[in-house]
């Protein structure tokens, strides 16, 4: 008789890495200050975090944290759906809709269930739900749990859309879901050639957004970026990255949020968004929206990291946003170089299959508004000496004096 717990025991992936010492994840910070952290004692550069314009540190954000617990308590105790909605969350549902330019936005208390909750609520059966492969796990989890079938094309690839799409019944309800900013790549989609395609299949959109608020589109979005937010069905964001937060949210017409609202099953029966957290996201958005600084900021820091790391002869694949890939290819020397890093003081973040195709792992880096230029240097320097160390990348010439200098 089997056990069901067979699978477990037999689970020996990460403990062999433990052994070996080479383990990298379920790490625990000491201290952190946005741009910098502490690890075993030790403070390192923060490259691997998504607090895009660093506001978890921001003052105002932090206290606007603190007098809502003194209001309103820890807790909500309740979903949104019975006794857990507050007028903080009506507030932040209005705003939103506003920031990003919809007639109407919804809470959640998590990024993670904001997507399962809408595409199971959405797509039911007899209904296409069709994912970009790269596309994040929240959302593939979101099709498996809806009644409809899933489809996936290849990452970016209009043409492998439009062969699913083309094969699909032309009377059936169709949803496309892409990312906005691809969270391990860095590359945005390529949404107007998404957008022509599903309108000619008759097909509904809807963008994470989770990478993409706070950091295209001046703070706004990709959809904002390119133009197109009368045109993309819906927008979803979270609050774990530039909102210095936790949370998500779906934005739309009136109507779709509404229907979600009544039948999205994760906002049903989980617990509303604590008032603290709702607090620290509203004062975020404040930010965002009278303080245009941050979000250029950003972008001046990750294009300096970009030309940075290309010159030391470092593979960042497609990126063109603040997440920037530095492939690396190999599994254990991706740890490695996790490792050295640490070492050299600089926090990045190792991704290996499944998260990334085989044969493509990488350390994931992404940059902050509040990144200081010495901050950028030192990470710099200390890819430098990793990248000659592990033979990643060939030493650097020292450039040798003109006569008379």
């Amino acid at each position: 008789m089997a056990d069901l717990f067979d699978k477990a025991r037999k689970y020996t992936t990460a403990k062999d890495a433990m052994k070996l010492g080479i383990y990298p994840y379920f790490r625990a910070l000491s201290d952190t200050e946005g741009a910098v952290a502490h690890i075993q004692g030790k403070e390192v550069v923060m490259i691997g975090s998504n607090n895009y314009l660093g506001l978890t540190t921001d003052p105002r954000v932090r206290e606007a944290a603190v007098d809502a617990v003194r209001r309103y308590g820890t807790s909500v105790t309740g979903s949104r759906f019975l006794n857990g909605t507050l007028e903080l969350h009506l507030e932040l549902d209005c705003r939103l809709a506003g920031f990003v330019g919809k007639p109407s936005a919804l809470v959640f208390s998590t990024g993670y269930q904001t997507n399962v909750g809408v595409i199971s609520a959405l797509v039911q059966k007899g209904d296409y739900v069709i994912i970009d492969k790269d596309d994040h796990a929240s959302i593939v989890d979101g099709c498996l749990m809806s009644r409809g079938e899933m489809r996936r094309f290849k990452h970016s690839d209009i043409s492998s859309l439009e062969k699913v799409l083309a094969e699909l019944p032309a009377d059936a309800g169709k949803l496309v879901v892409v990312d906005g900013v691809y969270s391990m790549g860095g590359d945005i989609a390529p949404l107007p050639q998404v957008v022509e395609i599903c309108k000619r299949y008759g097909a509904r959109i809807m963008v994470d957004d989770a990478h993409g608020i706070g950091v295209t589109g001046g703070g706004r979005g990709t959809a904002h970026h390119f133009g197109l937010t009368d045109q993309v069905d819906l927008i979803m964001g979270t609050f774990s990255k530039s909102f210095a937060s936790i949370g998500g949210f779906i934005a739309g017409d009136l109507d779709v949020v509404h229907y979600i609202q009544h039948n999205a099953r994760s906002l049903i029966f989980s617990a509303a968004l604590p008032a603290p957290n709702a607090a620290a996201a509203l004062k975020a958005l404040d930010i965002m929206e009278t303080e245009p600084q941050h979000v250029e900021r950003m972008w001046e820091n990750a294009a300096y990291m970009r030309e940075g790391l290309a010159s030391l002869g470092y593979n960042t694949g497609n990126s063109n946003t603040p997440i920037i890939p530095v492939i690396l290819g190999d599994d254990f020397r991706t740890a490695l170089a996790w490792f050295a890093l640490i070492d050299e003081g600089v926090y990045t973040n190792p991704v290996v299959p499944p998260g990334v195709p085989p044969g493509s792992s990488l350390l994931r880096t992404s940059y902050m508004a509040t990144h200081r230029r010495e901050h950028l240097d030192r990470a710099l320097e200390a890819f430098k000496v990793v990248g000659e160390r592990l033979d990643f990348v060939q030493p650097q010439q020292e450039a040798v004096p003109a006569a008379g200098d």
